[in-house]
């Protein structure tokens, strides 16, 4: 069909206050807002200032009320541990609302805050929207992130409570939570007033006398009481969650996410941009310790009606490269949305995409693709594969939802590969250069979005209004940095090339990695790759290829690292100087899929480095260290 799109971005920029009105018209609200935008609220002003809400009414009491409640809302998909489970909207209602009154007797009320360190079972969801529903503020705290780390968002938010699980389950591991949890709370100066545990078969655990209370046990308790907790009204502002960014060290950054504008924008983009169905199965393959996990597993499929599947596996070894397209044929999902790594990953197992035609993908619309930059050479893969539109978009932590998409539900735009494609309602997107002017079209540059940012972005830092105002607005005056680089094309399409810390100043050329990064991944042996900016005495910075070869490729590596180098300078130039590559086993992540290239930099320079605390498999730094030396590099 022919896209909406330049007809419904051309309606917001002409009146975006009449645009989010009638977005909200899809949101139950206790009380409607009658101011839409209000300028002089808050650090850049506040949307939808005198509108009363629940988030959990939406995501789940209406939909009970208004038929569904009998359909799917949530289904559970473990390989790990061999389990599945699904919950009607009707049963989700019976354990948001038993767990809501066990938190409730535990002292938590409107306002209070509430961390959920939980690994990828549905009672983490239920638990999320049991804090929506009392009006208190969640902070999910990724599961098994160490002591420390969960240590300084306990200081930092102060919860009344921390809801855990005994263990976390990992391919070929148990990973222990309690005593994570204890010795987070041992360090903290704040202390919670009680501990609520999932004890999980897999790996039970000590519950300490006095503090921790049994979740299982107190919400049969619970349900056996017939316990009722209404839906707590809030104000549209009140905030429903802090989420700290990944990586934080020292002072975590806390991103505050509003109630109301929150749901407008989520329910918008669910059929407008991802072109999903209220009765659909929609399945984001991410965890609800990030982002991703926060606004399309749990809240915008539910807000929409939608069943949402929470899956803990792994995209290859749980048992193989295609679980993937057995969890989609099993539960019927129209869409998937993941991390690029992702399929970087189950290409490098199975580059010929063999298990795909093992399972009937027939319901399967739509790929997209977000997290890290989708290089071109995966993309073209899926669609080759799969058959079906892969859509790449790009968003933040800060913002909860796409900045940059090619809206399916509004009418697919042309693909251009490397491209996020194009700005979404909200989003005034420009690129400055460091003195802050507009640069011509095709000029690499600063990406930042015009204030204000639509309603469902960050309103400010958790208890931190200066440093947000310091962080993200106060370089580029009258915007918001995205602290991405990239470039706008003719057509108004967006091309996100690098974080700014990775571009790399080479005797005097700004270059950008991601450019080499798609070059490198074109070379058919190459599976995964990373370029990272070494420094050089002579010419400031250079870069640095790291190269994951795919499964079976019985070459000797140094062959295909000097036709990487080839490639780079035959497609970028000798500009470039690109001389270095190194192969190795895996590169180092985030749980989320986003490669630790700050630390392979440091390890390159033989900087001073400290583990990441978000790191999936700290082995992989050994590896890379190990490499490093092979060729001479890094100390």
């Amino acid at each position: 069909m022919a896209s909406r799109y330049a007809q419904v971005y051309a309606g917001w920029r002409a009146d975006p206050e009449r645009f989010w009105a009638e977005a909200a018209g899809a949101i139950d609200w206790i009380s409607p807002p009658t101011r839409i935008f209000a300028p002089e609220e808050g650090v850049y002003g506040r949307w939808f200032v005198d509108g009363v809400c629940n988030t959990c009414f939406n995501a789940v009491d209406r939909h009970v009320a208004s038929g569904r409640a009998d359909q799917k809302a949530l289904v559970y998909d473990s390989p790990i541990t061999g389990k599945k489970k699904s919950f009607t909207y009707g049963e989700l209602k019976d354990e948001v609302v038993a767990l809501a009154a066990v938190l409730r007797a535990q002292g938590v009320e409107k306002g209070d805050r509430v961390i959920i360190y939980m690994p990828m079972v549905p009672e983490a969801v239920f638990a999320m929207l049991a804090c929506a529903r009392l009006g208190a503020v969640h902070s999910v705290v990724f599961g098994g992130f160490a002591a420390r780390e969960l240590a300084t968002r306990i200081d930092d938010s102060r919860p009344r409570v921390i809801v855990s699980a005994s263990c976390g389950v990992e391919p070929g591991r148990v990973v222990a939570y309690k005593p994570l949890l204890d010795g987070a709370i041992e360090a903290a100066a704040h202390k919670p007033e009680a501990c609520v545990i999932l004890q999980r078969p897999e790996q039970t655990c000590e519950l300490t006398p006095g503090r921790d209370v049994d979740l299982a046990e107190a919400v049969a308790a619970a349900k056996a009481a017939g316990a009722g907790v209404e839906c707590v009204p809030v104000a549209a502002t009140d905030p429903l969650y802090v989420l700290y960014t990944s990586g934080t060290t020292g002072q975590p950054k806390g991103v505050v996410r509003d109630n109301g504008g929150h749901m407008v924008a989520l329910k918008w983009t669910m059929e407008n941009e991802f072109g999903v169905r209220p009765g659909e199965v929609f399945w984001a393959a991410s965890d609800v310790g990030w982002v991703v996990g926060h606004s399309y597993i749990v809240y915008a499929p539910l807000l929409h009606g939608c069943t949402t599947i929470v899956f803990e596996g792994k995209p290859v070894g749980t048992p193989d490269a295609g679980t993937f397209w057995r969890v989609i044929a099993e539960h019927g999902a129209v869409a998937l949305f993941t991390a690029p790594t992702a399929f970087r990953a189950i290409k490098g197992q199975d580059p010929k995409g063999e298990f795909i035609g093992r399972y009937d993908l027939s319901r399967f619309r739509t790929l997209f693709l977000a997290g890290e930059r989708a290089d071109p050479e995966t993309i073209k893969w899926a669609e080759a594969r799969l058959g079906v539109p892969v859509i790449d978009h790009w968003w933040q932590t800060e913002t909860g939802y796409p900045i940059s998409h090619n809206p399916v539900g509004l009418g697919q735009l042309p693909v251009k590969y490397g491209s996020p494609a194009v700005p979404m309602p909200g989003y005034d997107v420009r690129v400055l250069d460091d003195a802050g002017h507009e640069v011509p079209a095709g000029t690499l540059g600063n990406v930042v979005i015009k204030l204000p940012l639509p309603p469902g972005c960050l309103p400010t830092l958790w208890n931190a209004d200066e440093r947000f105002r310091s962080a993200y607005l106060s370089e580029f005056p009258g915007y918001y940095k995205t602290a991405d680089a990239g470039y706008i094309d003719e057509d108004n399409y967006l091309f996100i090339m690098a974080r700014t810390d990775d571009i790399i100043n080479v005797a005097g050329h700004r270059l950008s990695t991601g450019a080499m990064e798609e070059v490198v991944a074109e070379h058919p042996d190459v599976a995964e790759c990373a370029v990272v900016g070494m420094q050089d005495g002579m010419k400031g910075q250079i870069p640095l290829g790291f190269v994951v070869l795919n499964a079976g490729v019985a070459r000797e590596p140094a062959e295909i690292e000097k036709e990487v180098i080839a490639l780079v300078r035959d497609k970028i130039g000798p500009v470039a100087a690109f001389k270095s590559v190194v192969t190795v086993k895996r590169l180092p992540k985030t749980r989320s899929g986003k490669i630790l290239r700050g630390t392979m930099q440091k390890m390159a320079d033989r900087e001073t480095w400290s583990m990441p605390a978000t790191i999936d498999d700290p082995a992989i730094l050994d590896e890379i260290g190990s490499a490093l030396h092979g060729k001479g590099i890094g100390g």
